[in-house]
């Protein structure tokens, strides 16, 4: 029995390549380039058409920790993002070509592996299980097969991409190299144990000093910094911030309430929510100190490297819905972005998602329906990693239904098993796409005679994370003894 995954995006990609891992056969469907969309460039699989970077990858913080777990699962999209990897502070961002010209060839030199340039529109009859993961941009006709099938009209947001520019049109005398509060990523460093990616803040201080180098993932910065950071003064900034505020914008669809997702918004968005909001959002200066005046700037903007050529800078956070014309006048204003070149404007497109809870089961199979499966941002994820996860979950299942197995969902003390489990029981009436928290895990309960809960919020995450690894490597331990046991 084979599995068929419709979309070649983050979810589908890393779906089929879990099914194959596990010796199941794998037909994936992918309509570019026979079928374009607005926002993709190029026919390759997991291609990232907004931002180039996969948010922290620390255990401190759950998106860190959800990385890990995958990493534990062997993910196709950790593997692929690893080896792309640019420079990007305490975070893992990519070579956005790179990654998906790796994740390509992993998918396309798999012997289980068959992938079929073509549009499905409808959802298929198929012997065996089907993973849908077309992703929020799914065409009409499949989305409107989708809405039948699932008996729900489906919920939407809008999404925005952040512009980016020509490295050598970006003017170096106005801006400065730093990462924020001085970390940064620069990989494993000789001597230095892999247990030091889990270090608090004050034991990573300490390990500097004692070890003289610093620890992989989250070091100290070297001097250089990571970022590309352009300072504004009071009077700059409140010249950038009213041309934004006055600039025209791309319409939406005329029927559509114009709803964005909180994690993402376009900066005129939350421009309009006050002059200063964006000094405490995308143009924060806290942790940021000039190298020339010696001080933090009244804001800041921060660029980050794009490609591992470092030819191309994005504008962290300035997702944006401007018309194109309005971007090159009003982001010109930036200090150092005065004679900046675009090697891509922002844009603006529609999320479409199923309404999980009334759908799913934590299994990210359909209620109702053992064989369909869907994963990624469709399902009502949020985020590159969030929808590789589900994908992951998805394949694994799927596999283990073709081979007559009981398909499972780790514990929701993981970050994996937390996610499954806000998306199919969170509540349906007011139901919107989220990025993993530690907010949606079990909190810590201090057992007897076991130590106290920590107060510290950075302390509390960590033990978390600890808690959420141990528990899944338990799973893992028992998943082929619940996987051996047959489907009645």
């Amino acid at each position: 029995m084979s599995i068929h995954i419709i979309g070649g995006g983050l979810a589908g990609s890393e779906a089929a390549w879990q099914a194959a891992s596990l010796g199941v056969p794998v037909t994936l469907y992918e309509m570019r380039p026979v079928r374009p969309t607005a926002v993709h460039k190029t026919d390759r699989l997991a291609e990232l058409v907004c931002s180039n970077s996969f948010r922290g990858d620390k255990l401190d913080n759950a998106v860190g920790l959800l990385k890990e777990e995958m990493r534990r699962l062997g993910s196709l999209v950790m593997r692929g993002a690893d080896a792309s990897r640019v420079p990007a502070g305490a975070a893992l961002a990519v070579d956005r070509e790179k990654f998906s010209d790796e994740v390509t060839r992993a998918i396309a030199s798999h012997p289980l592996i068959a992938v079929r340039r073509e549009e499905v529109t409808r959802i298929p009859s198929v012997d065996g299980p089907l993973i849908v993961a077309t992703g929020p941009l799914t065409s009409e006709t499949l989305s409107a097969d989708i809405a039948a099938l699932v008996g729900a009209k489906h919920l939407y947001f809008y999404d925005a991409v952040s512009p980016i520019v020509l490295a050598e049109s970006i003017d170096r005398s106005k801006v400065f190299r730093a990462s924020r509060w001085s970390r940064s990523l620069r990989g494993p460093v000789p001597g230095v144990k892999a247990a030091a990616n889990e270090l608090s803040a004050s034991a990573l201080t300490t390990a500097v000093d004692e070890i003289g180098a610093c620890p992989p993932v989250c070091g100290v910065d070297d001097g250089e910094g990571d970022y590309l950071n352009c300072p504004c003064t009071r009077e700059e900034y409140a010249r950038f911030y009213e041309a934004l505020v006055s600039a025209e914008k791309a319409a939406l669809h005329e029927l559509d309430d114009p709803k964005f997702f909180e994690g993402c918004l376009p900066i005129e968005v939350m421009a309009a929510r006050g002059v200063d909001t964006l000094r405490f959002g995308p143009m924060k200066p806290v942790g940021l100190v000039d190298p020339r005046t010696g001080r933090e700037a009244y804001a800041i903007v921060q660029l980050r490297q794009d490609n591992l050529a470092a030819s191309h800078f994005s504008l962290v956070g300035f997702q944006t819905q401007m018309k194109w014309g309005e971007q090159a006048r009003v982001l010109k204003l930036i200090p150092g972005l005065e004679n900046a070149e675009f090697v891509r404007f922002g844009m603006i497109h529609r999320n479409t998602y199923i309404n999980g809870p009334t759908v799913l089961r934590e299994t990210w199979q359909v209620r109702g329906r053992d064989d369909l499966f869907f994963a990624g941002q469709i399902s009502g994820v949020e985020g590159y990693v969030e929808s590789a996860a589900s994908g992951l979950i998805a394949g694994r299942n799927a596999a283990a239904l073709a081979l007559g197995r009981t398909p499972s969902a780790p514990p929701r003390t993981t970050a994996l098993g937390a996610l499954a489990y806000y998306v199919s029981h969170a509540e349906p009436k007011h139901y919107q796409p989220s990025n993993i928290t530690f907010g949606i895990m079990p909190p810590l309960t201090r057992a007897p005679g076991g130590p106290r809960v920590p107060k510290k919020k950075s302390e509390r995450n960590e033990r978390l994370s600890h808690r959420a690894l141990s528990d899944l490597d338990a799973w893992l331990q028992t998943y082929d003894e619940r996987a051996a046991q047959r489907v009645p």
